[in-house]
């Protein structure tokens, strides 16, 4: 979005580098409704699996004795996707659901899409609202922060004609 000037980049030869973006992992307490969320922003279910437990889930998160249920969510247009995960055990831990975007850790999730205003209406019907108001950057981008179920930030932004 913005006009971002370079930056130096340090990057040892010997590191083995990325080859492609796969997803973002969002823990949440009520599976179904942050996924209907995402659902009506326009994002399609591309999997799920209930009851994943085991040595492999415990040896990758961590977390012993653990059993998960996971939705992956992607966009028609991306191969990124968005993985949701409730655990059923041990219980989820709680997250602040007023973080504001100087707060550590994951600030938003955003999309682009077609008519801000629009989904800015649709979504106000549902009970998400704004957590600022709609800017415009240079006169290229609409972008509004809304809160979604469980304190999720969605930037939403709709690129505009010049």
């Amino acid at each position: 979005m913005a006009n971002w000037s370079p930056i130096e980049e340090s990057v040892p030869t010997t590191m083995p580098r990325i080859i492609r973006f796969d997803h973002v992992g969002i823990t949440v307490a009520d599976l179904d409704l942050v996924t209907a969320f995402f659902i009506g922003l326009g994002l399609h279910v591309e999997g799920r699996v209930d009851g994943m437990e085991g040595e492999f889930l415990e040896t990758v998160c961590g977390v012993k004795d653990s059993r998960t249920n996971i939705v992956m969510l992607k966009s028609e247009d991306s191969s990124v996707g968005i993985e949701l995960s409730s655990f059923e055990k041990p219980a989820h831990e709680p997250g602040n659901p007023h973080a504001m975007a100087n707060e550590l850790g994951l600030r938003s999730i955003a999309f682009e899409v077609d008519d801000l205003q629009e989904m800015l209406t649709g979504l106000e019907t549902q009970g998400y609202g704004l957590i600022g108001g709609v800017g415009e950057y240079e006169g290229m981008w609409k972008m509004a922060y809304v809160r979604g179920p469980e304190g999720l930030t969605v930037a939403l932004a709709q690129r505009l004609d010049n």
